[in-house]
């Protein structure tokens, strides 16, 4: 399994407009995309902190096909409620610590 972090310094006005914007428009685009397992958004308690949006693939493969294919729409898609670019990570997710995770994924697709 792979992951990509995505951290998000998001305008704390347009938050509401934002998960509602992810919601309704990035998740259905990511639902498309090859070996997509979940969207986890972490939203902060502290407006003037950052968002965080992990997301988890299949294999590594397909998420870096995401990223020239799919991600620079979204990054449009978002523009408008960030003040600075985005700032995103890549991860191998070592799933023989989180066997209940793999399993609800699996149970789930």
């Amino acid at each position: 399994m792979f992951a990509r972090i995505v951290e998000i310094a998001y305008k704390p006005e347009m938050k509401d407009e934002l998960i509602k914007t992810v919601r309704q428009e990035i998740l259905p685009i990511l639902k498309k995309q090859p070996a997509f397992l979940e969207l986890l958004p972490f939203v902060p308690e502290v407006a003037t902190e950052p968002m965080f949006a992990i997301t988890l693939w299949a294999d590594q493969r397909d998420a870096e096909r995401y990223v020239t294919e799919a991600f620079p729409r979204l990054e449009q898609v978002l523009k408008p409620f960030v003040t600075i670019p985005l700032t995103i990570r890549t991860y191998r997710v070592e799933t023989s610590v989180c066997e209940h995770l793999v399993d609800a994924l699996i149970q789930a697709a």
